[in-house]
């Protein structure tokens, strides 16, 4: 038996093939996605760090471990700031590797290391995989501890997709479509992409691998493109990292109050010159004076051996500074207080740079009127974020900037004293000699912006 269609049922039929066309359209993924690997060579990458072996087959790049070499990194050639990257991987049981985003080697950071940020791959236990790491800088960042869903989603001797979005100060990740990591940290604002292939030792196998395809970014519209996250972001303004609070280290200022501050030639904190705003502590700018306006400021805590971080930011032609072992007790007509102090300073628009008992002496990150930093010292430029360290230990002292050692000395040597002894500071007795002392922030009349700033009390001797 024929059976003949009704005009009415053509129509319909038509309809819902028009809509199964339309829900199909619908699902196709129309982002302007950009190849960053051609899939047949490694034309615009190059390798960096150790040995392991990268290859193109199938259409991926493979990633071979090779022993008695540290990490090695397949970088793009290309530098990216914001962006969407999209990638799959499938990664042998046994290794730990990742992808490294905004990530850097300069030849004055630790020989060229790379560093910066690492977007985990973890098939161990642990299962942190789409984590964020800070790649020989900070360590952890936004650990998985917290995010079962997300431990879960990586699939095991299989490809996994990760979704990355570096937008600003936004870090957040996906893996297999499962939200996983959402970090707030302005660290770093733009570098290299990189493929890790990790460092093995011991009984671990020789030739293990890691597979990398379909490597798509975007760089344009990402508004239109970013997706919400539901997690609750973590932030590291003013706060420990996991290894910091592992190491002993404490917060030095809260980011928000005055707490366990107060002016150096005062009982209580400064009642202006100085400005808590945005989780940074900024002494505003006056005259150019020492101590003219709100004045410094110290720790209500004395410290002996320690390890202490700050970061700073100038304006043109500042002048501040970092002292440590300060007693207040010294000084108490005009001027700053006196102690041994990291300066901080525009070496270019501030003339201090040219002054000083020792010539450089002046200029940012030397010991003050004493020893020099080094010229080759990395400073980032003015209004930008830069990370004073110092440590005092067993009277070995160094001073640090932005990861990178420029000077170190002996506290209370013969050498120590016969510099204090022909400097402006001979007049004052003990100078920087204290078993204990307080910490300062500078007002010298310029503004000058500090943030996360940490001590550590019990340092590795």
């Amino acid at each position: 038996m024929k059976t003949v269609l009704k005009p009415s049922n053509i129509i319909y039929l038509l309809l819902c093939l028009i809509v199964v066309i339309g829900c199909t359209e619908q699902k196709k993924d129309t982002t302007p996605w950009v190849s960053i690997f051609d899939g047949e060579t490694l034309n615009g990458w190059t390798q960096k760090g150790g040995v392991a072996k990268y290859t193109v087959k199938d259409g991926a790049i493979v990633g071979t471990t090779v022993k008695k070499t540290p990490n090695s990194f397949l970088t793009s050639d290309k530098m990216y700031g914001d962006f969407i990257l999209e990638l799959d991987y499938k990664v042998d049981s046994s290794m730990n590797s990742g992808i490294q985003i905004r990530s850097n080697s300069f030849p004055y950071y630790k020989e060229g290391r790379v560093h910066g940020y690492q977007i985990e791959i973890d098939p161990s236990a642990r299962a942190w995989s789409a984590g964020i790491f800070d790649e020989s800088r900070r360590g952890w960042l936004n650990p998985l501890d917290k995010n079962p869903e997300a431990q879960k989603a990586f699939k095991q001797n299989d490809w996994n997709h990760y979704r990355i979005e570096a937008i600003g100060d936004t870090l957040k990740t996906w893996i297999n479509n499962v939200p996983a990591a959402y970090l707030i940290d302005d660290k770093t604002a733009s570098g290299f992409i990189a493929l890790q292939v990790h460092s093995i030792g011991g009984k671990k196998k020789e030739g293990t691998e890691i597979i990398w395809k379909n490597i798509n970014i975007l760089t344009d519209n990402l508004d239109k493109y970013s997706k919400k996250s539901p997690l609750a972001p973590i932030y590291t303004k003013n706060k420990l990292t996991v290894n910091e609070e592992k190491a002993g280290w404490k917060m030095l200022w809260d980011g928000e109050s005055t707490k366990g501050w107060k002016g150096a030639k005062l009982e209580e904190f400064p009642k202006n010159g100085w400005l808590i705003e945005n989780g940074e502590l900024t002494v505003l700018a006056s005259d150019g004076a020492e101590s003219a306006a709100g004045g410094d400021i110290v720790t209500k805590e004395l410290f002996g051996d320690f390890e202490l971080t700050v970061d700073f930011k100038l304006t043109p032609g500042a002048n501040s500074g970092i002292k440590y072992y300060v007693d207040t007790e010294l000084n108490k007509g005009a001027g700053s207080s006196i102690g041994l102090e990291y300066q901080i300073l525009d070496d270019e628009l501030h003339e201090d740079a040219k002054k000083g008992n020792h010539e450089g002496s002046r200029t940012v990150s030397s010991l003050y009127d004493l020893i020099k930093a080094d010229p080759k010292k990395p400073i980032n430029a003015i209004g930008e974020w830069n990370t004073a360290y110092i440590s005092s230990i067993n009277n070995h002292v160094e001073h640090w900037l932005n990861g990178v050692k420029v000077l170190e000395y002996e506290r209370k040597s013969p050498e120590y004293l016969k510099l204090v002894s022909e400097s402006k500071y001979k007049k004052w007795p003990n100078f920087g000699a204290l078993d204990q002392g307080q910490l300062l922030l500078q007002d010298h009349g310029n503004k000058v912006s500090f943030k996360n700033i940490k001590v550590n009390k019990t340092p590795k001797k």
